[in-house]
């Protein structure tokens, strides 16, 4: 797997988890009133979309041409199955909240209607059966990616303008793949061509980091002024920002040496993300006890849940049937709880052999 791929996974998906650390305390203790945190919160929530286009980026490098024959069952069994599993899940740790909710009715609305953080994996089918299309046809980037800007850009300003709405059921609103569909063909692009584009990247490395400072600087004069207020992945001024720091990601991580831990967190990303908004929803107000100080619960609280998620998946993933649960989570022989192997990894550092995530599989 190529080191600057997984840093972006990694990175992505701690951002996401961070923001939501901050969802989480926030509904026990409100937000600070402070423009800086804020200004932070919209800029993580770059994540999904940084995220989804990793996603389109391997798939495009690995299958220029024509999906393999194993592709659909592999992402059906450790995929979309896993995303059933949780929105169960969902409705259960919800219904422990709130015992009026009627279960039945919030399992069918999380697995038809994505109500629940695993509704990016519905964004992800519709742009694996677009790949299947763009290959099978041999369509064209020239003309589909202008084409494909228009489009999400206008779908984004109806939608967050409220010309098109679905009283309750709004978030159904960014599950098309119109929502994203400029992300999709940007990230084909860099993946079709990303041997040669990634010398380029690295040659350039500095510019990127321009390029993201001047998307940030967008992003704070749009939130500064009032033009855009909502702190969402939808905000059409977050596209150059996802686009820049992947950019910037995959340049820079070219030059920073293999990591361990970003291995790990990259491997477990997509149990990560399902498992970690359950935690947070139960242990964010037994937290925000400790401190007095929000900073601090927001940190324990994301330490704590990265933690947790980490630790269920490992042991979910030696079940026999742990893939369809958390993914397919690559293990390595040695036992878990044997005090030989964790005198090693105490003296050596703790190493996780990597695995295909949900992006590349």
């Amino acid at each position: 797997m190529i080191k600057e791929w997984n840093l972006l996974r990694a990175l992505a998906c701690l951002c996401i988890l961070f923001l939501h650390s901050t969802t989480q305390m926030s509904k026990v203790i409100d937000h600070p009133e402070v423009e800086l945190y804020h200004y932070v919160r919209i800029l993580l929530c770059m994540a999904t979309p940084a995220f989804i286009v990793l996603s389109i980026v391997i798939l495009a490098n690995r299958y220029p041409n024509r999906l393999p024959d194993n592709f659909w069952v592999k992402r059906v069994n450790y995929i979309l199955i896993p995303f059933l599993f949780f929105a169960v899940i969902d409705a259960l740790v919800t219904k422990y909240f709130n015992s009026n909710i009627m279960i039945d009715e919030k399992i069918t609305e999380n697995i038809l209607t994505g109500n629940f953080v695993g509704w990016f994996i519905l964004v992800i089918f519709q742009f694996y059966v677009l790949h299947y299309l763009v290959t099978k046809w041999k369509l064209s980037m020239k003309w589909m990616l202008p084409l494909s800007l228009i489009l999400m850009f206008s779908y984004l300003f109806m939608m967050n303008e409220g010309l098109i709405k679905l009283d309750s059921y709004s978030h159904v609103l960014r599950l098309p793949f119109l929502a994203w569909f400029g992300y999709f063909t940007v990230a084909y692009v860099i993946g079709k061509y990303y041997n040669s584009l990634s010398k380029t990247l690295l040659k350039y490395r500095w510019l990127t980091l321009m390029f993201l400072a001047l998307s940030a600087t967008i992003v704070y004069f749009s939130y500064d002024s009032g033009l855009i207020t909502g702190t969402h992945s939808r905000r059409m001024d977050l596209f150059p920002l996802v686009i820049s720091f992947c950019l910037a990601v995959l340049a820079w991580g070219q030059k920073m040496p293999g990591s361990k831990v970003v291995n790990l967190i990259s491997n477990y990303s997509f149990g990560i993300y399902l498992l970690h908004w359950q935690f947070q929803r139960l242990l964010a107000p037994h937290v925000a006890g400790m401190f007095s100080n929000y900073l601090a619960s927001v940190i324990l609280l994301f330490v704590v849940s990265l933690a947790a998620s980490i630790v269920t998946i490992k042991l979910i993933s030696y079940l026999p049937f742990g893939s369809f649960i958390v993914g397919k989570v690559r293990k390595g022989k040695k036992n878990l709880f044997g005090p030989n192997l964790w005198r090693k990894q105490l003296k050596h550092g703790f190493t996780f052999r990597h695995s295909p995530s949900i992006v590349d599989r």
